[in-house]
């Protein structure tokens, strides 16, 4: 008879819980149970531990082994649990000192031929670890990079269970063959969705941002310069709508490089998404800009939100947490799929309900949606180059709903390029540099503000706080509130208006609101010229 018992995690979402591996040699007829709810994939790891264990010069003891995994009660997925079966039928059956791993977590997959392999979920499976009061943890070495952003945690790398079982017993550790810098790493094969349109950051440039994405590149477009500008600062979201090549995919594609870099707890939270998803990049254990996420059109509302068979992975909407989702044909997208994103975009988060529990994933991002005004891309208020029927256009613009576009902060028309702003000599607009060192110190105002809250943006101020601590100028929001008698703008609009404007007051160093950034921030949100410069700080 023999008994050991180790730790490993199991993820739902992206939390973490603490499972303890158990292993149990009774005399008898050699067979091996594993017991406390293991999906498909965890159910192999019978034949793939034995196997390893076999491969890496251990005996496999002939009785009649039970591994069970506590609370019972916890669905328990994926091959991370394979070196700790592996350790704990090892201690049972004496090969390794039972009272060695009692304290260590151990998360990684075992190949057959012992070598241990990275899995999904390593950050946050550790910060789950740690939160347990665990103080050593086991990882694959090309992982270890990854699980040291904990601290407080001792991380132990190794390529192979040999390795292990040389460490825990004391032994000479005999070297492996390491994977060379410039081939790509086979352990590593699987991990990663490949494509999907998702990005996981910027490549940074001098400052931290983006050059090869830059915002002079744009030509014209002022007002929706403008409106990127404010929707960066303020964490606004943002409908742009205008024809076929006047610069709406350019300008999105250019909102992370404005974002600013992220913070600590921000990088943690979207590294551990990009973990759960298997999206790390390369040699990038820690994500610290803004992720940017691009999904097609014909993109379903389980790739959005998140969901799919089995296990719930994170969709869209968490892919860009504390990022940009930018949904480019937004009118081509279902209907169903669009709809499912107005919880998100109010609560900071998306839920998934399934029949083996809930799973929670991070949501709070900044929404980028492009449309055409019509089928044919061409029909304007200036011109009657538009060839679509009155009926066909109301058709395709009723694809968004109003519920959605009530949520949007930021609506702004992008006009055609003319050939005057084209050929124009000296023209170029401000840089991403200059844009976003204003964007920065704007949102360090608005941090200042908000000091002692949980907030952090001027858009995550619910209305009631808005209104009653943070008002803007006496009589600024006059125009406003007469939009709101005749129907222009509902609850929702106003307040998202005064979350606008004080955006625009931090962009140009106001200390409140005044008529004019009211003013800008209802223009903004309505599209109804109101005579104010389109423009702020140096672009003025």
């Amino acid at each position: 008879m023999g008994f050991a018992r180790t730790c490993s995690v199991t993820l739902v979402g992206v939390e973490g819980v603490v499972v303890e591996v158990q292993a149990d040699l009774e005399p008898g007829v050699a067979a091996f149970t594993l017991v406390g709810l293991p999906d498909k994939s965890l159910t192999e790891s019978r034949d793939r531990v034995r196997a390893a264990v076999v491969n890496s010069g251990g005996e496999w003891p002939q009785k009649k082994l039970t591994v069970g995994l506590s609370p019972a009660s916890v669905p328990k997925a994926g091959s991370g649990f394979d070196i700790a079966v592996a350790c704990a039928v090892l201690g049972a059956s004496e090969r390794i000192d039972p009272r060695v791993l009692s304290d260590i977590v151990m998360i990684g997959e075992l190949g057959l031929d012992g070598r241990v392999r990275p899995v999904r979920g390593i950050l946050p499976a550790v910060l789950a670890a740690a939160d347990a009061g665990f103080e050593q943890v086991v990882v694959p070495e090309c992982a270890a990079a990854e699980a040291a952003l904990v601290p407080g945690v001792s991380v132990l790398g190794v390529r192979s269970l040999r390795q292990l079982v040389a460490v825990l017993t004391d032994e000479p550790v005999p070297d492996e063959e390491p994977q060379e810098p410039d081939r790509p790493d086979p352990l590593m094969a699987g991990l990663r969705d490949l494509g999907g349109g998702a990005a996981t950051g910027t490549r940074g440039g001098p400052g931290g941002y983006d050059q090869g994405h830059d915002l002079a590149d744009v030509v014209g477009q002022r007002t929706a310069r403008t409106a990127v500008e404010v929707a960066a600062a303020g964490g606004h979201h943002l409908f742009l709508e205008g024809p076929p090549g006047a610069g709406k995919t350019m300008l999105a594609e250019r909102m992370p490089s404005v974002l600013p870099p992220l913070d600590r707890e921000a990088s943690l939270e979207v590294t551990a998404v990009h973990s759960v998803a298997g999206l790390l990049p390369p040699g990038r254990p820690l994500i610290d800009t803004a992720p940017y996420c691009a999904p097609h059109h014909s993109a379903t509302m389980q790739a959005l939100v998140g969901g799919g068979p089995g296990t719930a992975r994170p969709g869209a909407v968490s892919l860009s947490h504390r990022g940009v989702l930018f949904l480019d044909e937004t009118p081509e997208f279902s209907s169903k799929a669009l709809d499912a994103l107005r919880q998100p975009l109010e609560a900071g988060h998306v839920v998934i309900a399934r029949s083996a529990g809930v799973v929670r994933f991070p949501a709070r991002f900044l929404m980028v949606l492009a449309a055409n005004p019509c089928p044919c891309g061409r029909f304007s208020r200036t011109d009657d180059r538009c060839e679509c029927p009155p009926s066909a256009i109301r058709r395709y613009q009723a694809r968004l709903s109003g519920p959605l576009l009530d949520r949007v902060d930021l609506r702004v028309e992008v006009d055609a390029v003319t050939r005057r702003e084209l050929s124009a000599v000296g023209a170029r607009g401000e840089t991403t540099t200059v844009v976003a060192d204003r964007v920065r110190s704007a949102r360090e105002r608005a941090a200042a503000r908000f000091h002692g809250t949980p907030w952090r943006l001027n858009s995550e101020i619910p209305g009631r706080e808005l209104r009653s601590r943070w008002q803007a100028a006496p009589g600024a929001m006059d125009d406003a509130e007469r939009s709101l008698e005749r129907g222009v703008l509902t609850a929702r609009g106003i307040d998202r208006v005064l979350r606008v404007a004080w955006t625009v007051a931090d962009l140009s160093g106001h200390d409140r609101p005044d008529a004019g950034d009211v003013a800008l921030a209802l223009q903004l949100r309505t599209g109804v010229p109101r005579g104010v410069l389109m423009a702020i700080g140096a672009g003025v």
